[in-house]
């Protein structure tokens, strides 16, 4: 089921994330889905349910592949919950494309609409027909009413919504207890909050528990019709997506054997070893990296620049992700040694957002790695949206003239002293040459499965680069 509302803030991912905390602790292992580009929902999904939160975004991985996406997270499930993104028909631009009603058409999966409820009555009614009405081809099963206030205000509620032929899956009373703290870039990340989140996902399972018909969810779930789609695996032999509708829209100019074909097996070789940055300043990343990385014949070193002094042993590529580096700067300067050693690696890195910060010359006034030409600062200005951006030049993820579907989320400006990587119409960014990959995009690499190939590839091959 899609757990979808009329607007952000309505309350989606208090329900989303309570219903999976409350239908695990019935005993039924559950799938947690993410529409869209956002990394930190998932990581209270994946408290929530014990596996991994996983995103559904037609537009970094294309329509075709979401289908077989949600079939890959969901296989061995008892049941899948899928949290929406905004308002439920907000989606590219003028249009749903991406939004949380395109992912539920997709799916073919009902769909619940969580009303804030807070400052009306009869009016609740009013909004869950019009959602309900708006797109024939979503399927509005019913309503979780969030921020009641009172029993009475609940029987307004519930009235008006029978008389409008809505069913009323769930009434969540207001409740400061559950409220999670945020800052710039939304929720504070669960993997920062540890024992505290833990205990904040158990509040909000208590929570959906008494406050919404768990039998009739589950049997919504189940009215789902089977998927004509086939599960999606991670493979060594995809290459990058010449069709328009993934993260790569359009092959490289001159294709490279070396770095897109599958890699050969060789008796006695051992496999690269690609350390991913992890820890609390490092917190995003796409569950599907790890699995494509492993897929086109890495191991996988999880290290923590805020505490570890060196790299994994036998480190070949890294990869460092999205995160908040802002707010642990001091502590990733203090770490010398790592950033010296990163700062001489001389393997292909592949790093976004917060990669980029950490691989510049200087976050707000503290020392980083140096690797990027550039100095990081942190601005008021929220940095938002979809990109379709250009290749400048080749690295390890690029090929010149390629182009890319990725998305832009940050509140930081790096100004940069080379060439961008990236181009689109009104914005460049990101900075590339032989064994760097670095930009504000984050970019899906389900989307282009071979971007992993690539990494893997260059690891083995520094030269092919060169």
């Amino acid at each position: 089921m899609v757990i979808a509302a009329p607007s952000s803030g309505s309350g989606k991912t208090t329900v989303a994330t309570g219903l999976m905390a409350a239908l695990r602790a019935r005993g039924l292992r559950v799938s947690p889905h993410k529409v869209g580009p956002d990394y930190i929902d998932p990581g209270y999904h994946s408290l929530a349910t014990g596996r991994p939160g996983r995103n559904l975004d037609p537009w970094l991985v294309g329509e075709e592949r979401i289908a077989p996406l949600f079939l890959h997270g969901a296989a061995g499930c008892d049941v899948a919950v899928v949290e929406g993104v905004m308002g439920l028909f907000d989606g590219r631009g003028d249009t749903d494309f991406a939004s949380t009603a395109h992912v539920a058409r997709l799916l073919d999966a009902p769909v619940v609409l969580v009303v804030d409820a807070a400052r009306q009555s009869r009016s609740v009614a009013a909004v869950a027909h019009g959602f309900a009405t708006f797109d024939p081809r979503v399927r509005v099963a019913g309503v979780v009413l969030n921020r009641v206030g009172s029993d009475r205000h609940e029987e307004l509620c519930r009235a008006a919504l029978a008389a409008a032929g809505v069913p009323v899956l769930g009434a969540v009373r207001r409740d400061d207890a559950v409220s999670t703290p945020s800052r710039h870039l939304g929720l504070v990340p669960a993997a920062e909050r540890e024992a505290a989140a833990v205990a904040a996902v158990d509040r909000l399972g208590a929570l959906v528990a008494r406050s919404c018909d768990l039998d009739a969810l589950v049997r919504l779930a189940a009215s789902s019709l089977p998927l004509d789609a086939t599960p999606w695996a991670p493979g060594p032999d995809d290459a990058p997506d010449a069709t328009g509708t993934g993260a790569v829209v359009a092959a490289a100019p001159q294709p490279n054997a070396a770095a897109t074909g599958p890699v050969v097996a060789v008796a006695g070789a051992r496999s690269p070893v690609v350390a991913v940055a992890g820890g609390a300043a490092f917190t995003f990343g796409y569950a599907e990296h790890v699995e494509l990385l492993r897929a086109a014949g890495a191991d996988i070193a999880v290290f923590d620049p805020l505490r570890d002094e060196k790299l994994p042993d036998g480190t070949a590529a890294l990869v460092v992700g999205g995160g908040f580096p802002e707010m642990y700067a001091a502590e990733l300067a203090a770490n010398a040694p790592l950033r010296e050693q990163v700062a001489a690696f001389g393997g292909p890195i592949a790093a976004e957002c917060a990669g980029l910060l950490y691989l510049c010359e200087q976050l707000d006034g503290q020392r980083m790695c140096g690797r990027v030409p550039g100095r990081a600062r942190m601005t008021s200005r929220l940095t938002l949206g979809y990109r379709e951006a250009v290749a400048v030049r080749r690295s390890p993820l690029t090929r010149a003239g390629e182009r890319f579907r990725g998305h832009e989320f940050h509140r930081t400006v790096a100004d940069l002293t080379t060439e961008p990587l990236f181009r689109w119409e009104g914005g460049a960014d990101g900075f590339g040459d032989a064994l760097v990959t670095a930009s504000y995009l984050h970019l899906h690499w389900a989307g282009a499965p071979g971007l992993a190939q690539r990494l893997v590839s260059s690891s083995k091959s520094p030269s092919v680069l060169r």
